[in-house]
């Protein structure tokens, strides 16, 4: 099986009361961990590839990653998607490069302009067989290239929902109902809540339609614990209950994104590795490690959070 877009697999996660979890890549040992999961559990997966990703790592090999992901999991429905595209000239080099969706962001545009720009990336990318996912409203929060304070956030407004998507002629939609960027999400002491009040009122104006959840790590506390326990000093890092997400996926919501959670496990191996075997150097012995870890919570998420397991 060649890379695919996520038509399909939003068609039967909307119609089946599941979403399909959208990791992170950024190197060989987290593109293993994510499809060595997904394969196990039998679930379609989408690897996206962020600003800070394709600086680190570059388009050309992550591609090639997924590619080589795909060719050892034939069995397993793979999109390579853009995550967080700034500008047009941004998702056409991906799109040009051999990804099968694409995000453009411009939600901190004025309305105007978020469609004029979505609509550009969507008519380039529908005419080569790509699909595109555009933002409305606005996340708080830092990860990679993006970084918004929370007195800037902005939750989506569903009277806009319609008119952007039927003038952008956009494929998916990110909403902002109280998720968050990174791994500082919330304050201590306080009960973070998604507004799904939100997600109803825009599923109920865009019926059918796939919604998508940006930054929704949960930073399981078991790996932050690991991480300070041996050296770290990761402090109120604070994510979005588990359950809220579910439910979220049993809605509208169709593409998960995860980033933060799968950094926590790799570096949580590689602590608790080094720590253990200080004498150790070869990056393959402690990496081995994080990929576990990257791999363990990857099935978590697909089980107990997208419940995507046995979707094949």
């Amino acid at each position: 099986m060649a890379l695919v877009t996520s038509t399909e697999m939003f068609k039967k996660a909307y119609d089946g009361g599941y979403a399909i979890g959208a990791f992170n890549v950024n190197n060989m040992e987290i593109v293993q961990g994510i499809t060595e999961a997904a394969a196990e559990l039998r679930s379609p997966i989408i690897l996206q590839a962020s600003a800070g990703a394709r600086k680190y790592a570059n388009s050309i090999y992550l591609t090639k990653l997924v590619e080589a992901a795909v060719e050892l999991h034939p069995e397993v429905p793979m999109v390579l998607h853009l995550d967080h595209g700034a500008d047009f000239e941004t998702c056409k080099s991906c799109i040009d490069g051999g990804f099968t969706s694409v995000m453009i962001d411009y939600s901190g545009h004025s309305f105007e302009e978020n469609i004029a720009e979505s609509r550009k990336v969507a008519e380039y990318a529908h005419e080569r067989g790509v699909v595109v996912e555009a933002e409305l409203g606005t996340l708080a929060g830092i990860e990679d290239a993006v970084s918004v304070d929370a007195d800037k956030a902005m939750f989506t407004n569903p009277d806009e929902v319609e008119e952007f998507v039927k003038r952008t002629g956009v494929d998916s939609l990110a909403i902002a109902i109280g998720t968050s960027h990174g791994a500082y999400k919330f304050k201590p002491g306080t009960d973070p809540k998604l507004r799904l009040d939100i997600l109803e009122e825009v599923a109920r104006r865009l019926p059918g339609f796939p919604i998508v959840l940006h930054g929704s790590s949960s930073v399981p506390q078991e790996y932050v614990k690991i991480i300070n326990g041996h050296g770290g000093a990761l402090k109120d890092a604070i994510g979005i209950p588990e359950e809220q997400l579910r439910l979220a996926a049993k809605g509208a919501v169709c593409k998960i994104n995860i980033d933060s959670d799968l950094r926590l496990g790799m570096t949580a191996g590689i602590r608790e590795h080094m720590q253990a075997h200080p004498d150790h150097f070869d990056p393959r012995q402690y990496l081995t490690d994080g990929r576990k870890y990257v791999k363990d919570i990857v099935a978590h998420k697909i089980v107990e959070v997208l419940g995507s397991d046995g979707k094949i």
